[in-house]
């Protein structure tokens, strides 16, 4: 087959001079700036930087202990120290590599197999928690968004709320009846043996056995209850890591209120995986973020890089440090890594 030649705009040297360009324009434009935030970096307070990172750390283990929380409701118990690590190893995958995600979801799904957990189990646990970390930064948005009068009215919040609500409920209700899932799935499934021109029957058995695995799960509404708190902890205990950054440097002039939005914004906007951990995108978004609550340019930048150094070199590097270690040991007996 010969081969396709592509356009010259998605040619690699066209694109790496546009981002060279675009670079070079806003250094142009913003050296003022980057100077007023080279100085504040230069002297920051080292005891907000210390609770900064603190924060990180708690928000890291509350995503963990989410996870943990939602594999005890399906009767698989997992030492935490264990899920912490699998928080940071699954995270700087997802964060750095191309196609991340894949990659992360793939490795957590390997190691909550380690774990003890059915595939059906695994699958439900990785989804779900995916499910409560997205719906509590809409939640917290929403919340903040209304303190902040950036929204339209409480009924918004209402809204928001009650989609969460109906969440909760459906995820509680599909745990304790797995078997209502069992007639539109084989519908699914025959659907696209048909279209991949297979026998209708292809992996009905296979499927009957996922769904059987799920019966397993025994979700307490107060189990529930707290992966829920724990998501939203996740996320505040990482905008209290912005919002200490911006102390360490005496940026003054924003609400909390008007950070939680602008941090929200750039969370947003870390969904869209255009590069490798949001690199450009994600301080983009804060910085305006920042700059509309009232910080200054130079002020707002010099908060978002020490943010990143903690939320993404901090964590990034811990997480590939602990990704060696668990590769390392990936061939041990099962009794012999830490639990």
């Amino acid at each position: 087959m010969a081969d396709t030649v592509q356009p010259w705009w998605r040619r690699g040297p066209v694109v790496a001079a546009a981002v060279l360009a675009v670079f070079a324009v806003e250094l142009v434009f913003g050296w003022r700036s980057l100077l007023e935030a080279l100085g504040q970096l230069r002297t920051p307070h080292w005891n907000w930087v210390a609770g900064a990172l603190v924060a990180e750390i708690a928000s890291m283990g509350s995503y963990a202990r989410m996870q943990r929380a939602l594999l005890r409701g399906a009767g698989t118990k997992v030492g935490i120290r264990r899920h912490v690590a699998l928080a940071y190893a699954a995270h700087s995958l997802s964060a750095t590599l191309p196609g991340g995600p894949l990659f992360s979801t793939t490795f957590n799904f390997q190691h909550l197999r380690r774990f003890g957990a059915s595939s059906a189990v695994a699958s439900w646990c990785i989804a779900l928690s995916g499910v409560l970390s997205a719906g509590a930064l809409v939640v917290i948005g929403a919340v903040f968004g209304i303190l902040t009068r950036s929204t339209g009215s409480w009924r918004t919040l209402l809204v928001y709320m009650g989609g969460a609500l109906l969440v909760a409920v459906g995820v509680r209700l599909v745990a304790q009846h797995p078997e209502w899932l069992i007639n539109p799935a084989r519908m699914l499934l025959g659907l696209l043996n048909r279209v991949r021109h297979r026998p209708v029957d292809t992996g009905q058995a296979g499927l009957t056995s996922f769904i059987d695995q799920l019966r397993s799960v025994r979700m307490r509404p107060a189990e529930l209850t707290y992966a829920i708190l724990l998501a939203v902890a996740n996320w505040l205990l990482d905008a209290l890591c912005l919002w200490m950054c911006c102390i360490a440097l005496d940026a003054e002039g924003i609400h909390p209120s008007q950070l939680v939005i602008a941090y929200c914004a750039g969370m947003a906007a870390a969904s869209v995986p255009i590069v490798p951990g949001g690199l450009g995108v994600v301080d983009g978004a804060l910085i305006l973020g920042l700059v509309a609550g009232g910080l200054t340019t130079g002020s707002a930048v010099a908060a978002v890089v020490l943010y990143r150094l903690i939320s993404f070199v901090f964590v990034i590097g811990t997480g590939w440090l602990v990704w060696l270690v668990m590769r390392s040991r990936a061939g041990t007996p099962p009794g012999v890594m830490a639990r």
